[in-house]
């Protein structure tokens, strides 16, 4: 898989994905096998419909669980998008390299100790508990389209682990930038990292990045941890100048049109 070494350390792997999927919770997941079959009707995200294989010896009998996990996502009324992280067998990529399924979406995950990290000019603020102003800031942001409100506020829900929601605004309420950091321990994750496109190169993404690890430190986080696009420079850029490192990639895989189960 591009982008994905098998000498990645898969301990740390496993232990990402299982946080990740705990901060980013689909409404439903069905295991067949060692693959994680998410699926949630009321919000779009790829990571929350999408197929994880999470064994890389779990090899057998890959073409006809393929089309087990197309009829259930037709049945969900959604696109079949399996999610190849190093813990997915490199056999099922020879399947879709062979079938043509394309590849998209090639994600970095990335980590900091935050014992290392700058916290300079982060704001030591609680976090928002008004979940639907956070996202209705996000939306005047264009970072969350507006029909995605309602299950994206289920899905914050929805997270089992202790959420901070960040927002900073102007003195007329104009949002300037928002973050959701979720902690699990000593782990903290960042999603949702925003600021506004009408003010940028002003250090607004840097600061509520700084800003939501100050707090998730104070209450006992260690390590941070984020997905950015790897194509997504500027993104990229912010990270890696705040200490952030590659941990490991994945990318998704969706038939090509026509395909059938």
């Amino acid at each position: 898989m591009t982008g994905s070494s098998i000498t990645t350390e898969l301990p740390v792997v496993r232990r990402l994905e299982a946080v990740s999927f705990r901060s980013w919770p689909a409404t439903n997941t069905i295991f067949d096998g060692t693959w994680a079959i998410r699926l949630t009707a009321s919000h779009p995200s790829k990571r929350v419909n999408s197929v994880n294989p999470l064994d890389r010896g779990d090899q057998s009998d890959l073409e006809n669980r393929v089309a087990r996990a197309a009829h259930r996502f037709q049945s969900f009324g959604r696109p079949l998008v399996f999610r190849q992280s190093p813990l997915a067998p490199p056999q099922l990529d020879h399947l879709f390299d062979a079938a043509a399924w394309r590849r998209f979406d090639e994600t970095r995950v990335m980590t900091l100790d935050l014992e290392k990290a700058d916290l300079a000019g982060a704001v030591d603020q609680l976090p928002l508990r008004n979940i639907g102003r956070w996202i209705d800031q996000c939306v005047v942001m264009a970072s969350i389209s507006d029909t995605v409100k309602p299950g994206l506020s289920e899905l914050i829900g929805l997270v089992e682990g202790e959420v901070g929601l960040f927002l900073q605004e102007d003195g007329h309420g104009v949002p300037l930038a928002a973050a959701m950091a979720v902690r699990f321990g000593d782990l903290v994750g960042l999603f949702e990292i925003v600021s506004n496109p009408d003010m940028r190169q002003l250090g607004l993404g840097r600061r509520i990045v700084r800003t939501a690890l100050l707090w998730a430190r104070n209450h006992g986080a260690r390590h941070a941890w984020l997905q950015v696009v790897s194509d997504n420079q500027a993104a990229n850029r912010l990270y890696e100048s705040e200490g952030f490192s590659e941990v490991y990639r994945y990318e998704y895989r969706q038939a090509p049109e026509g395909y059938q189960a």
